[in-house]
């Protein structure tokens, strides 16, 4: 690891105050949700990122599954995960849509937030200069020797280190080595690619379906890894004492992303329309990653998943390891699912995702 380059901008506060401009006032004022429960505060900020990961919260707000939850959403796109964490514990977000590595380290390092349910599953990997692949999915052998910028602590960077680790690939400026280059977002990672030292980068979506439209070929998709197959992507993250002290405000969100994964299912044109509101791509590129095969968008808290990611990066020395039991709440989500199965117990959509949860809680 010592040969590493890092390029790593200052998150500074005021960025934070500028990406937290407009959020709802943070008023515990307080409503009835669909089930009758009270909602201890009705006011709620999400934060996300700039990718078609987070469309569950997404369709949620433009579907009006908020709404019906008596909960008023405002939802706000920040730039990193550190961001996301910060603006969780300044109070000024009551739930970020966050990587599960950057989660997973934030928590090892005694931040006190909690995993509560899911976002994504794959949909990452890594893209090159055409020049040195004439086509897609040639695999992580294609760069050695290459200068490939990455995000640290994200889990585009894990899954590398995964298949380089296995292909027995060094990290490092040699000619069978591959030298990976740190910046502080994607979005700083995939515009690296315009400098000529850096000949490939890591790709979420959708930064994969406009690389692919810019002429830059695909590496590998991590969901057609085995080594990365089901691996949880994002997570829905927020204050360990914000999910004890507000279950129902946190049920009735769950409930409103349980509703919105059902329209995505049931209905492929809107859930595009949706998704390009707040992703301002091309319709095709949406339809690629979310429908593509490449992602699956669940709010399945996938515990499983997460904590046998958690070993893998405890083995690649990104954190120390640390009991993950105190800050991963499954009961918001498992709560959540009964009540709306209580009304739909025919519908197998919602029956599939608690077969799921059965097998992965």
């Amino acid at each position: 690891m010592k040969n590493i380059k890092k390029i790593i901008p200052v998150i500074t506060a005021l960025s934070l105050l500028t990406g937290c401009a407009g959020l709802n006032n943070s008023s515990s004022s307080t409503s009835t949700a669909s089930d009758g429960s009270t909602i201890e505060k009705s006011n709620i900020n999400i934060g996300y990122l700039n990718s078609t990961a987070h469309l569950l919260a997404f369709v949620a707000k433009e579907e009006g599954y908020f709404s019906e939850e008596g909960l008023n959403v405002e939802l706000t796109q920040f730039s990193s995960a550190a961001e996301l964490v910060n603006g969780l514990e300044s109070d000024k977000l009551d739930v970020a849509f966050i990587g599960s590595v950057p989660t997973l380290t934030f928590q090892s390092q005694g931040h006190d937030i909690s995993i509560f349910g899911g976002a994504m599953t794959n949909g990452h990997g890594y893209v090159i200069k055409e020049e040195y692949a004439d086509e897609d999915e040639l695999g992580v052998e294609i760069l050695k020797g290459r200068n490939v910028a990455s995000v640290k602590n994200s889990v585009q960077d894990a899954e590398l280190q995964i298949l380089l680790k296995k292909a027995g690939i060094g990290i490092g400026e040699g000619d069978d080595e591959v030298n990976i280059v740190y910046f502080d977002s994607q979005k700083d990672a995939y515009a690296a690619l315009l400098n000529q030292s850096i000949d490939a980068a890591s790709a979420y979506s959708p930064y994969t379906s406009l690389a692919k439209s810019q002429g830059y070929k695909v590496v590998y998709y991590c969901a057609h890894e085995k080594e990365l197959e089901n691996q949880p992507c994002c997570r829905q993250v927020a204050k360990t004492s914000s999910l004890n002290d507000q279950p129902n405000t946190y049920k009735a969100l769950e409930r409103a992303f349980i509703k919105a994964y059902h329209f995505t299912q049931t209905d492929h044109e809107g859930t595009i329309d949706d998704v390009k509101k707040y992703i301002d791509i091309e319709e095709d590129y949406i339809d690629t990653e979310v429908y593509g095969g490449f992602s699956t968008s669940s709010p399945d808290p996938d515990k499983k998943g997460t904590i046998a990611l958690k070993e893998t990066i405890v083995e690649l020395g990104y954190t120390e390891d640390f009991d993950i039991e105190p800050h991963y709440n499954t009961d918001i989500y498992s709560q959540a699912l009964e009540s709306i199965l209580k009304d739909n117990k025919d519908d197998d959509i919602y029956k599939s995702l608690k077969e799921h949860f059965d097998d992965y809680e």
